[in-house]
């Protein structure tokens, strides 16, 4: 009887030192890439673009789902500009490293209320949308035709959505400060909101201007005041016709016609480097065609390993017109 119990325990001690080390061992890690990375490929955001011109993207919050305004002539069929809402949303898989853009037209109940603010019986170009720290709120700023049939910056204040809640928003107001009697449009400001740049044609052709802002004063404080003449930036303009200016950290990427590209308006990048930017780099045949690439915007996502842009262009083999398009660039040294 003893050792029919020891072979038994012998027995079960085995198994049990068995199924020990199987459940010890570790299982394969499903992650195979830590970071995402954007790919480099062109992607045709079909989801927002239509038959008409669909151009001038705003990115209002940064994230894997982007609400977007931009312009677009789809609603009178190829004539006036008005504004138009859609979201972009990104995935990449760790596994396998697969990434995929998808966009769709939305009907939000905020940005419905901020664009029937901004919207104007004349066109209405380049908005682009910031939160200010000083004062709490949100700023759409957007230029449109004025009554003299020029180019005019406009700007729209509300607080911050929260939830469901649907914040009241003020406006349009004139950016006195800066419209000067010409064509202005497509402003942005740098990461500390302490310098807007835009587009100007003030000199004849659109150069691209630097105003700067004094600290502690609230935007609308100072996007209110009387007007008081801008920098041009010599190192970025050119006697070609310079605009749509975006900056993401020490990175501008604008458009220009400018002698030497590859046809129409190409995309270009300077980056600030020892106080001033440097001279513009064109973004070469990778992302600019002898058609016209216009107004990119850049976006990150600490997910990834480099930024995004998604830019305008009516390039063969789009959808009509004007489409919006999707590229992972690097960040440039």
């Amino acid at each position: 009887m003893k050792k029919v119990f020891t072979y038994f325990f012998s027995v079960w001690l085995t198994t049990v030192v068995i199924l020990g080390m199987i459940s010890c061992k570790k299982t394969e890690n499903p992650i195979k890439f830590r970071k995402g990375t954007f790919p480099d490929s062109i992607t045709n955001l079909s989801g927002i673009n239509s038959a008409w011109d669909d151009y001038n993207i705003a990115l209002p919050v940064l994230g894997k789902s982007l609400p977007v305004i931009f312009s677009s002539n789809r609603g009178s069929s190829g004539g006036q500009f008005d504004l138009v809402q859609g979201v972009i949303t990104y995935l990449f898989d760790q596994t396998n490293g697969n990434f995929s853009v998808n966009s769709e037209i939305t009907n939000d109940p905020f940005r419905t209320s901020l664009i029937s603010k901004l919207v104007t019986p004349g066109n209405d170009f380049g908005p682009n949308s910031l939160y200010s720290p000083i004062d709490g709120f949100e700023y759409t700023l957007v230029s449109s035709v004025n009554s003299s049939g020029n180019l005019d910056f406009y700007y729209a204040k509300n607080l911050p959505v929260f939830g469901t809640s649907v914040p009241e928003v003020t406006g349009p107001f004139p950016v006195s400060l800066l419209n000067s009697g010409s064509d202005e449009a497509y402003i942005c400001f740098d990461t500390n909101q302490d310098s807007a740049y835009f587009s100007s044609n003030a000199g004849g052709n659109f150069d691209i201007y630097l105003h700067k802002k004094p600290a502690e004063t609230s935007m609308d404080t100072w996007l209110s005041q009387n007007y008081e003449p801008s920098t041009k930036i010599d190192l970025i303009s050119s006697n070609g016709d310079d605009k749509c200016p975006f900056i993401l950290r020490k990175v501008m990427v604008f458009t220009s016609n400018r002698e030497g590209g590859l046809g129409g308006y190409d995309l270009y990048y300077s980056v600030f480097s020892k106080g001033q930017w440097t001279a513009p780099v064109n973004f070469g045949p990778s992302i600019n065609t002898a058609s016209d690439e216009y107004r990119p915007v850049l976006g990150g996502d600490e997910e990834f390993t480099n930024i995004y842009m998604i830019f305008s262009s009516n390039r063969s083999g789009g959808q009509g017109g004007f489409d919006l398009y999707f590229t992972g660039i690097d960040i440039p040294k």
